[in-house]
């Protein structure tokens, strides 16, 4: 099958997140599998660090608006472990510090940035090759299929193709004024209850869920979740009358990058056969982040998270004091929003010695807490899928998570009797369970031979891509099969 990804992330070129890993390591996977597959990514000012020269496969792309026109490039960025890659080049959309906003908040013009994006790769494809489906990731590229379906419905070449959207996270929508109908030039009748408009917004996530033939998530309990008042953000009534369609995956993750016996970004290697080099790992994090001689019956906490609201950082602050009582180090490295990046700081000042905070996202770093660390802390108010508890698993860092999403699918709680489990789990979202989860976790690490049992089983799941791809598959088969 021929099989084209539109996203706005994709690792290494530009991500901020699990989206860029998703992307990057899903179509890798599905190219392994046999099939042809393109990602189509927005020529970002990042993307010029890894691709500086513009070879254009297109050269030019007359990309209407209501007003005016633009115009974009499409340019070759080669074949990457057997994926074709091609950025859509529009220099006065893309050539920006972010990838979304400033920290004064998102760019005013997203609306046409993605919306250009969206229409660019349609175009692009009826030149450099139409897939059979079109593989759309979150609002950014959730355009993509409300395209297909109405401007484009009578194209000859591309009115039959497919489309499937995965919903990686449903809290960011992309939401717009009404006029934005005008402004990309769609016709009145798509601004109702039943297809774009919500709560008097034009919503691309809204447009995608619609328009597409197949809706994904990025785990059974998600798919589950956005169904119900408390995780749809307000799309719940859309997605039940999608019920049929919208299909769960819980997402992989590249093991060729995060693994603990091959990984370059940390001090040692080391297997669940042989653990030493784990306390290595350990004396060289404390280093990283400036800690003195730290016992080795004190636990190493680590968190590695977007500083937001989904993450449950007003937990972790409503714990910082008695938690710090404990025998404990907290490491920290994130950065995001201000309001939250002001609590981390907070935190390291207050608790000098014993919570190390770095406001920053640096791919190094994030390996050397995944390694180093005893515990993993994830108390997520929701999380679609979650990859760090997932990494922490292979790097037999124990997770602390809440039962939420991708979390509750992924870590299973620890059984002292029949020392079966990979982690703690909280329900509801309360500071005191949460800190009980962690107290639970702190009572078993001084038993070194429980603990490493603990380890070695999380060490011993596999959540490669090689499941999740092939369900893929067989997603974009049904889609093909309906639209043939």
């Amino acid at each position: 099958m021929k099989i084209v990804f539109a996203a706005s992330e994709c690792a290494p070129w530009a991500r901020t997140g699990g989206l860029g890993e998703v992307v990057s390591a899903l179509s890798r996977q599905v190219a392994a599998l046999g099939h042809e597959v393109t990602v189509y990514l927005p020529y970002y000012r990042q993307v010029r660090e890894h691709v500086p020269e513009k070879k254009f496969a297109v050269r030019s792309i007359t990309i209407p608006f209501q007003y005016y026109s633009r115009f974009a490039g499409i340019v070759d960025g080669g074949v990457v472990d057997g994926v074709q890659m091609y950025f859509v080049d529009c220099p006065e959309l893309f050539d920006r510090e972010s990838l979304y906003g400033t920290g004064a908040g998102e760019y005013g013009d997203n609306w046409e940035r993605f919306g250009l994006f969206c229409r660019a790769v349609l175009e692009a494809t009826k030149q450099l090759g139409v897939p059979d489906v079109f593989h759309v990731h979150d609002w950014q590229a959730a355009l993509l299929p409300v395209y297909l379906r109405t401007l484009y419905y009578f194209d000859p070449v591309l009115r039959n193709r497919g489309a499937v959207l995965t919903i990686h996270n449903a809290g960011y929508q992309g939401r717009f004024p009404p006029v934005t109908v005008e402004r990309l030039l769609f016709a009145w009748d798509i601004f109702t209850m039943d297809r774009l408009e919500h709560y008097d917004q034009f919503n691309f996530l809204k447009g995608g869920i619609v328009y597409s033939d197949l809706l994904t998530t990025v785990s059974q309990r998600y798919a589950e979740e956005i169904q119900t008042p408390e995780f749809g953000e307000s799309l719940e009534t859309v997605l039940r009358r999608r019920a049929g369609d919208l299909v769960g995956i819980l997402n992989g993750v590249d093991y060729t990058r995060w693994n603990p016996a091959s990984d370059g970004n940390i001090a040692a290697h080391y297997t669940a056969e042989n653990l030493a080099g784990k306390a290595e790992c350990r004396k060289d994090l404390l280093h990283a982040f400036g800690a003195g001689a730290v016992n080795d019956s004190t636990a190493v906490l680590g968190i590695v998270t977007r500083l937001t609201t989904q993450k449950g950082i007003d937990l972790i602050e409503a714990i910082a004091e008695p938690l710090l009582r404990e025998n404990v180090v907290l490491v920290a490295l994130g950065n995001g929003e201000e309001y939250y990046e002001k609590i981390f700081r907070s935190l390291g000042a207050r608790f000098q010695g014993k919570a190390l905070v770095k406001i920053e996202y640096d791919e190094v770093l994030s390996h050397k807490v995944e390694a180093g660390s005893d515990i993993f802390l994830m108390p997520s108010r929701y999380e679609p899928c979650g990859l760090n508890q997932i990494y922490s698993l292979k790097y037999g860092t124990v997770p602390v998570v809440r039962a939420t999403g991708g979390l509750e699918d992924t870590v299973e709680e620890w059984n002292p009797e029949a020392h079966t489990g990979t982690g703690f789990k909280f329900h509801g979202y309360r500071p005191e369970d949460f800190l009980a989860a962690i107290q639970r976790a702190l009572a078993v690490f001084p038993d070194k031979e429980a603990w490493q049992a603990l380890m070695r089983n999380g060490m011993a799941c596999n959540f490669s891509w090689t499941a999740p791809a092939a369900e893929y598959v067989k997603a974009y088969e049904r889609v093909a099969r309906a639209r043939s």
